[in-house]
């Protein structure tokens, strides 16, 4: 099994050796492998001039899969909008065509007070967001900036074909026909022509699933909703642009974006892994990230690109172990629990295998 392993900046490096140390201790239970790491993003940039290198994009498109930490950081915000590291992430996924992002949003019972929401209001939260990645506002054109009447105009375009839409729509129904078989489709039909075709779409697709129940909500309420009573939600699928959003919205209800792992998916499952979070560049080489999104994330390449769910499994249930022991790294830390750094926390996992 190969995996392209691609630490990016910032955090990512620390967080990246964990996951490769948890996935190492799996060797030899059903599970073998090859990394090989490359750069991407801010680090590509100053080795390369270009945040998305030929040599990675070669090896990206040899491996099963791709593990990545995070890219970003102040210190590459005055770059032209090509060279910036946040160019590399786009570039990967449009070119593997990873249409596919699953982030699930789940609540650990034992971090129930690190979420900024009353605990009966979010204990038992398990979400799974599916955003489609490689269309909408993001990809669409024309794009730019232009001189008209005298003054500057930034414009985007927001488009989606129904084949696009029809994919993303799949994946989101098999979702929830394993889960709670509920689907909440996430538009904003009543102003915008592009999520109309959207929700017309959902509709035709629901014929062929009969076992799941679909409902729709506009962007704007299901953001408030996601904060007024978040467990309503099983399954919810939306564009790129909405994803992006409600999926950052939905993550802080759990206690810590460094929590969530995601996974990015093509037609045949070969992904792209990730934590939901950034580069943190403020606690870079401190020893002080969490890593768990990033062990977690590895948890989802391990049943989704190579159908080994018991071993997905393992890792999940060590890193629940983990957290039941009192382990904390300081995002998710609260009087009372054990207060460790990003190997410390790996140790823990590792020793929970």
């Amino acid at each position: 099994m190969k995996i392209c392993v691609l630490p990016g900046d910032g955090i990512g490096p620390e967080i990246m050796e964990q996951a490769l140390r948890v996935l190492d201790a799996l060797r030899g239970d059903g599970f073998d492998f090859e990394a090989e790491t490359a750069l991407i993003g801010g680090c590509a940039v100053d080795a390369t001039g270009t945040p998305y290198p030929e040599a990675t994009s070669k090896l990206a498109k040899a491996a099963d899969a791709i593990l990545l930490g995070a890219v970003g950081g102040p210190q590459w915000d005055n770059l032209p909008r090509e060279q910036r590291p946040e160019r590399g992430l786009l570039a990967i996924r449009k070119e593997l065509n990873l249409f596919a992002n699953l982030r699930p949003a789940i609540l650990y019972p034992e971090l129930a007070n690190a979420s900024t929401l009353k605990p009966e209001v979010v204990a038992g939260l398990d979400i799974l967001i599916v955003r489609e990645l490689t269309g909408d506002i993001y990809f669409g054109q024309p794009r730019g900036i232009r001189e008209e009447g005298g003054e500057r105009v930034g414009f985007n375009t927001m488009v989606y074909s129904e084949s696009e839409i029809r994919r993303i729509g799949k994946v989101a129904f098999e979702a929830a026909r394993k889960r709670g078989k509920k689907l909440c489709s996430v538009d904003k039909m009543n102003v915008l022509e592009c999520t109309q075709l959207w929700r017309d779409v959902m509709i035709e697709l629901s014929a062929d699933y009969p076992d799941v129940e679909l409902s729709h909500m506009l962007v704007d309420n299901a953001a408030m909703q996601l904060v007024r009573a978040p467990k309503q939600f099983d399954v919810m699928v939306t564009g790129n642009m909405f994803g992006d959003i409600l999926s950052d919205e939905a993550s802080m209800l759990t206690g810590s974006i460094g929590m969530l792992p995601s996974a990015s998916l093509d037609a045949n499952n070969k992904g792209l892994y990730e934590p939901s979070h950034g580069s943190a560049p403020d606690i870079a080489g401190k020893g002080l990230a969490n890593p768990l999104a990033t062990i977690l994330s590895a948890a989802m390449m391990l049943r989704y690109t190579f159908n080994l769910e018991a071993q997905a499994v393992r890792i999940e249930n060590a890193v629940k172990k983990v957290l039941a022991a009192g382990y904390r790294t300081g995002d998710i830390y609260e009087a009372g629990t054990r207060r460790v750094g990003t190997r410390e926390m790996g140790d823990a996992v590792i020793a929970a295998l």
